[in-house]
Parts: structure tokens; sequence; C-alpha cells
């Protein structure tokens, strides 16, 4: 009983010791001078790169087939929803025939990464590199080549979108809360995503829309249209929304 004790506590500690806390990381990025007018511009909504698991006790994320059905079906839905709200006109990605979807998904693992890079070395001071120190700068791209992908030749730009989900297991939480008590932070689950706008011509990523703590469970409608409205937040050339009189005004008192 001493030995299985002793090996469990010396297995706690090693997994304490690789645990790294993760802090809220919710960046936008715009390149300067870049302007989208409403009613100007034919968007291209690439199909959504979308992961949902569960996270091992150690971390690991181990996939979730049934999960990542359900959070497709609810954020298609909840995309579709959010299209009229954009202020130009925005077509889900129709893969034509005799299309490359090898070379679609190449660029989608690619949008991930540029996106994993802007986080790493240019929102976060203490990360950033040399050429990327410039408040006012923002030069990222996936390259020219990316307007050559089949079904893109008639749009303007391209609205990548990417969402990884961990819901932390049972064993997960139980190292969380023997964590806190050993005052070392870890966290029980991951939620991020990116959502980007790649102009066509160029190639460069004109907006970027991260956060390394998302909201709203996929799994679930109302969760996904959540997390759209979050990943779609600050879209250029999106019509500000202004609450109605009535919602805004305080109420009336009452007079005898």
């Amino acid at each position: 009983m001493l030995k299985s004790c002793r090996a469990s506590l010396a297995a706690l500690t090693l997994l304490l010791a690789a645990a790294s806390p993760v802090h809220a990381q919710e960046k936008t990025g715009l390149k300067p001078g870049f302007v989208l007018k409403p009613g100007t511009a034919r968007i291209v909504l690439m199909r959504p790169s979308i992961k949902v698991g569960a996270q091992s006790t150690g971390g690991m994320f181990e996939p979730n087939a049934d999960w990542t059905d359900q959070a497709k079906e609810n954020l298609a839905a909840a995309l579709s929803k959010a299209h009229t709200g954009l202020g130009n006109s925005v077509v889900a990605y129709a893969e034509p025939i005799g299309g490359n979807p090898a070379k679609v998904a190449e660029y989608q693992e690619l949008f991930g990464a540029v996106a994993s890079s802007v986080i790493e070395y240019q929102f976060f001071r203490g990360n950033r590199l040399p050429t990327k120190k410039r408040k006012d700068q923002f030069e990222w791209s996936l390259g020219p080549d990316v307007r050559t992908l089949p079904g893109l030749d008639k749009a303007d730009y391209a609205l990548f979108i990417t969402t990884e989900d961990h819901f932390g297991s049972t064993g997960r939480k139980v190292l969380q809360l023997f964590a806190a008590m050993a005052n070392v932070g870890v966290t029980a689950g991951v939620h991020k995503g990116f959502a980007g706008l790649v102009d066509l011509r160029t190639g460069e990523l004109v907006w970027l829309n991260a956060d390394m703590q998302m909201g709203g469970d996929v799994r679930d409608a109302p969760g996904a249209d959540k997390r759209v409205r979050q990943l779609l937040e600050g879209f250029p050339g999106k019509p500000v929304e202004i609450a109605s009189a009535t919602a805004t005004a305080p109420a009336a008192t009452p007079t005898h």
C-alpha cells in the first residue's frame, strides 16, 4: 500500500512539474491602413478546421469523433446565420469537381500555424521578434499562391477559421485541485480559436482575431453561436451594432 501511494505521489509530482499556467490571450490584429468598406467585397469562408476531444490527466489531447461531428454541425449553422451581419458578400467554400482537397487542407494548417506565430511573436511584447516590435506593424502572409486554390478565382478575400477544444477529463480536474493546493497553475481544458481574413490578391493576412480561452461549448447550438460571435468580433466592414432605444433607455419613474 505504502509503495503504491509513493508511486502515485511521484507521478503526481511529475505532472505538476510539467504543468504550466495558461493565461487569457485575446488579441486582434489589423494591417495598418486596411479598410474594408461594406458592400465592396466577395469573401469565401473556407471550411473551418474543427478539433474536439478530451484532455487526459497528463494534458494529452484525445480526439472524440462524436463531439467533433456535433461541433461541425453546430458551427456550420452558426456561421450561416452570421454571414448576413458581416457587411459584405460571404459564401461558403465549394470545392469544384476535380479540386485539390489536400492542398486546401495544407492552407488550413498553414493558417493555424501563422495565427499561432502572430500570437506568440507579435501580440505579446515579451516574445516579440525584432521585426515585429513596432506597434503599428502587422505583416504576415500565407503566400501569394493561396489565390490558386480551386474555387477562389472570383473572390477578393478568404476567411479562415480554426477552433480547438479539449474538455478536461475527470482525472485532469482532480489534478487541477491537487495543483491548486500546491500553488501550481494547471488548467482543465483548452478552448482556443482563430479567425483571419486573407487578401487573395497578395496572400497577406489583413485581419486576425485570436483567443486562447474562448467561451461557448461547441457541442451544443447556443454554445456554437457564442463561439462564432467571439471569433468574428471586430470583423472589418462589419456594421456597428447599436442597441435599441427601448433596451438602453432607463425605466421611467412612476408618478403619483
